[in-house]
């Protein structure tokens, strides 16, 4: 399915589990990428993977915090293909899990500056371009933002302001043809949920099966999903088959949790 035939997608956040899936699939859906992320090597073998699917991939490493590196991310982009279709902002950084009170504001500040500062930042770099191309900003947000356990509430600040971020940019860069969406995973079975997962076995003395079967219980697929299966459902907000589809947030999470319920 080549949704996104020779569309150009920057991706930030080049990690593996989502990060890596979003790649493979934008790839296997015909994009080529551009890929960011602080680390090297990874965004090297992630640039072989988008190759070996025919696709072309151009490294750019990239610190989204910093605004001299935001601006070459775009230069670099436009340098080499022209265009840019899509920017999808997956890049996170996770905030310490305690209850919010508790919580020094250095560290909310950095986890801020990751998770709402940075997207904001390349979506406005990248306004221009998304508007010439008629693009699309993804922000990849979580199911967090429907949670109210404390320890996930440093978490939720940083989705929550992401969610009203997409929002608002959605409102205003419509006019210019750039549709803004959000995509909502809950947990997704990857690698770090699955270690997480025989932690948590580990720590209640039970097995990493029933844990599973926990966390899947409140959906009413009775099963996680897949990065895979999250990637493609992001890229649909990419494809033209989403051209009408602004300001929305599509939740990924097997049926977890439903809008207006």
């Amino acid at each position: 399915m080549e949704l996104l035939r020779d569309k150009v997608i920057v991706l930030s956040g080049v990690g593996p589990g989502l990060g890596r899936a979003l790649g493979e699939e934008a790839a296997r859906m015909g994009a080529d990428l551009v890929l960011a992320s602080r680390t090297e090597k990874r965004l090297r073998r992630m640039a072989e993977v988008v190759e070996g699917h025919g696709r072309r991939a151009l490294v750019v490493p990239t610190d989204i915090t910093d605004e001299d590196a935001r601006r070459h991310l775009l230069d670099a982009a436009l340098e080499e293909f022209g265009r840019v279709d899509c920017l999808v902002n997956n890049a996170f950084g996770i905030p310490p899990m305690d209850p919010i009170s508790t919580l020094g504001l250095d560290a909310l500040r950095t986890a801020q500056e990751t998770n709402v500062f940075a997207p904001l930042r390349l979506s406005s770099i990248f306004a221009d371009a998304l508007a010439e191309a008629r693009g699309s900003i993804i922000m990849v947000n979580s199911c967090v933002i429907y949670s109210s356990q404390p320890e996930y509430a440093g978490y939720k600040l940083s989705k929550g302001t992401l969610a009203h971020l997409a929002s608002s940019l959605a409102t205003e860069l419509g006019p210019r043809g750039i549709r803004v969406n959000s995509v909502a995973p809950s947990y997704i079975y990857e690698d770090v949920n699955k270690a997480y997962f025989d932690w948590l076995a580990q720590e209640a003395g039970t097995t990493h099966e029933e844990i599973y079967r926990q966390k899947a219980e409140p959906t009413d697929l009775k099963r996680l999903a897949t990065p895979d299966e999250v990637a493609r459902a992001t890229l649909f907000l990419a494809s033209d088959l989403a051209s009408a589809v602004t300001g929305q947030i599509l939740n990924v999470d097997c049926g977890e949790f439903h809008a207006g319920a």
